[in-house]
């Protein structure tokens, strides 16, 4: 395929960077997908502006009174989990059906080559299926130990996440306890004499 200039993202003139990816919908997408990918695209987006927005949120409750740690830990999410989400989540997506384009359309010039390209496109694929899978598996997870926007809520107006007793039971939860505890104290034979 012909190389064509980065347009991803749009950057203005005036900053020194350069676009990293070529993204044209109407170019590399099979018709029958673009408006599939095209959701995705704004899925993503929308991922953005959540974050975007919860940087926003964690500033308030900082001028608010609130913690300014949330803010920076919000400020790094929004840098950091912004361009990894559309390397890691998006654009394995999108490979996927460009992948398939590419690889059928190459059919009339050599099926061999084809045949090969068919490869990685079916392994973009099966990694865009996979992360929707896990996605759903850890929702199912978190819905089957009782998890619930109510049950998060009634936590929240009862102050059960303040609890210092409350949280070190969660904690233990996840991380076990870090020593383990004898019933009593091992004894040990004298100096100078002899083990058993």
């Amino acid at each position: 395929m012909p190389e064509k200039e980065n347009n991803f993202p749009p950057l203005p003139k005036f900053i020194p960077l350069k676009p990293c990816f070529y993204q044209n919908f109407s170019d590399e997408i099979p018709i029958e997908h673009q408006v599939l990918v095209k959701r995705i695209y704004r899925l993503w987006l929308f991922y953005c502006a959540t974050l975007a927005v919860n940087l926003i949120a964690c500033l308030a409750w900082w001028i608010g009174g609130g913690s300014g740690a949330n803010f920076g830990l919000a400020l790094v999410w929004l840098l950091l989990f912004s361009p990894c989400s559309y390397v890691c989540w998006f654009r394995p997506a999108y490979k996927a059906f460009r992948g398939w384009l590419a690889a059928i359309g190459f059919f009339q010039t050599s099926v061999g080559a084809a045949v090969v390209m068919l490869f990685p496109a079916i392994m973009f694929t099966m990694s865009a299926a996979v992360m929707a899978i896990v996605i759903m598996k850890v929702h199912r997870i978190y819905r089957g130990s009782g998890g619930s926007f109510q049950k998060a809520q009634t936590e929240w107006n009862n102050g059960t996440w303040r609890d210092p007793l409350s949280r070190e039971a969660q904690f233990n939860n996840f991380s076990g306890n870090s020593l383990p505890e004898y019933p009593t104290v091992p004894t040990y034979p004298a100096s100078g004499s002899q083990w058993p």
